[in-house]
């Protein structure tokens, strides 16, 4: 089924539409599905409802990410040459993925526009992720490991997604969400490991990958590289350990803020 011809302009823009309706169509289920079950999803606001059906969506690409990640560290293939490695399997995967990052991209800037926000560091992780993994097409010879492993960053998604829907029901207490709370920092920890594997990666290829590795992909790869290991990584662990410690919605801090204004705050405020 995945034998297929991925040097094809017209394969490849077909799999990147599959995959940006793909999870189009989650987003969409998302947002009926909890209409129709969930009462604490009817009653949040329009943008959370936005971020609820986001959330799930993005949960989604992160096992799809976890299950090709883990198969990149253990392909034969892959692994033989990690700079210029390619199977059907990751070709099929860099072009889903591809899809969604477009589905993302335009989901985070139709919402900011909508809702008159922007969160700065989503959306440089978001441009970073599409271009890198753009730019793996355009330059068709580059290998598949390293775009693919830095795929399974998004193995905190899954996690963090049952965190906010969990703290938004006001479950913040329970021994459920300690528990995700804590094997979701334990993943961003994972990260940071994951991230120290690629440039070890990088410095132990050093010569394969310069020589292979056109020039403004590879400068656009290492500042990607930088902006994760410095920046977003531990900004974004601090953030959740923070938050097992506080459960608070970092997401809607404003909102937070109104709704312990109301006549019923106090059970609000408990709630949260």
């Amino acid at each position: 089924m995945l034998a297929m011809d991925y040097f094809s302009w017209e394969v490849r823009l077909k799999l990147i539409t599959a995959g940006f309706v793909f999870y189009l169509g989650l987003f969409v289920a998302s947002h009926w599905v909890s209409c129709h079950f969930f009462a604490t999803y009817r009653s949040l606001s329009a943008k959370e409802k936005v971020f609820w059906s986001l959330a799930s969506t993005r949960a989604v690409f992160g096992i799809q990410s976890i299950m090709a990640g883990l198969w990149a560290l253990i392909d034969p293939a892959l692994n033989a040459d990690r700079i210029l490695g390619q199977q059907d399997w990751s070709w099929f995967n860099m072009l889903i993925v591809c899809g969604f990052f477009l589905f993302e991209n335009l989901a985070l800037h139709v919402s900011n526009v909508v809702f008159w926000t922007c969160d700065l560091i989503l959306a440089i992780h978001h441009f970073f992720a599409f271009i890198g993994c753009f730019g793996a097409l355009v330059y068709s010879t580059i290998g598949h490991y390293m775009p693919i492993v830095t795929m399974m960053l998004e193995l905190s998604t899954p996690f963090t997604c049952i965190s906010w829907m969990l703290l938004k029901a006001g479950w913040s207490h329970s021994f459920f969400w300690k528990a995700n709370q804590w094997i979701m920092i334990h993943m961003f920890h994972c990260r940071m490991v994951l991230t120290y594997h690629l440039w070890w990666v990088c410095a132990w290829n050093w010569d394969h990958l310069v020589n292979s590795f056109p020039l403004p992909y590879l400068i656009f790869i290492f500042f990607g590289l930088i902006l994760l290991t410095l920046i977003m990584n531990p900004y974004w662990t601090y953030k959740k350990t923070q938050q097992l410690l506080n459960p608070v919605d970092w997401n809607f801090q404003a909102t937070v803020k109104n709704d312990l204004s109301g006549k019923d705050g106090s059970l609000k405020e408990k709630s949260r």
